[in-house]
């Protein structure tokens, strides 16, 4: 298994290579966006950690590059802790957000998370299906969304979360499930906000193609639904 962890400062970079290190994991560092871009065409890659902050081209414009060609697990880690910042990170693409200074275990847990979500996706852990309502198609199988025929350039995670709630055929879906389900982890208080963010992702990408309907709406103390 590869990693590539990207950070223009090596201390940090090392400290990242350190912490996921382990017997079957190779950590490739790069200090550059430029540099990173190079390595990630030139050999396959598991997951990579990127940092944004840096010089040439930053983490976001690296994420969105690979991002166009590849669904390798992406996890930010910056100083960045704005909602805006968290925000722009997830809808560039990126899997996971994570905030420096950064606890160790906390790291390792969420890229074996999301390399979980990966090889479970790989290995048909979702059914091949296709499932509908209110001109949304969701082909589970070609992992293709579309809106009146429109493609939905989704996240993994908003693909499965608007998977999830089309399954339910218009039943409430609690954000606990949408969280266990989408994320692979168990469900804290907190976890509310990552769903919130996720679906305000959803609502905003379906209105840029029919803004005359909500599509989905918040069940006030349960979670979100497909609206009738």
């Amino acid at each position: 298994m590869n990693i590539l962890v990207v950070d223009d400062d090596p201390v940090i970079a090392r400290l990242v290579a350190d912490t996921l290190r382990a017997d079957d994991v190779e950590i490739v560092e790069a200090y550059a966006g430029d540099e990173a871009w190079s390595l990630f065409r030139e050999r396959s890659f598991d997951l990579l950690v990127l940092d944004i902050m840096m010089p040439g081209m930053d983490g976001f414009e690296l994420c969105s590059r690979v991002r166009a060609v590849s669904r390798v697990p992406i996890i930010f880690l910056s100083a960045k802790d704005e909602e805006a910042d968290k925000v722009a990170g997830l809808m560039t693409g990126a899997d996971d957000y994570v905030v420096k200074p950064f606890m160790p275990r906390e790291l390792a847990a969420r890229v074996r998370s999301c390399l979980r979500r990966a090889s479970y996706a790989r290995e048909g852990g979702v059914p091949s299906q296709l499932l509908a309502c209110r001109g949304i198609e969701v082909d589970v199988s070609a992992h293709v969304a579309r809106l009146h025929d429109v493609r939905l350039s989704l996240t993994p995670k908003e693909f499965d979360m608007l998977a999830l709630l089309l399954r339910a055929q218009g039943r409430p879906v609690a954000t606990r499930k949408l969280y266990e389900a989408v994320w692979g982890e168990k469900y804290l208080a907190s976890s509310s906000n990552s769903v919130m963010v996720h679906i305000r992702h959803l609502r905003t990408k379906l209105a840029a193609i029919d803004s005359d309907q909500a599509f989905i709406e918040t069940v006030w103390g349960v979670g979100y639904k497909i609206a009738p």
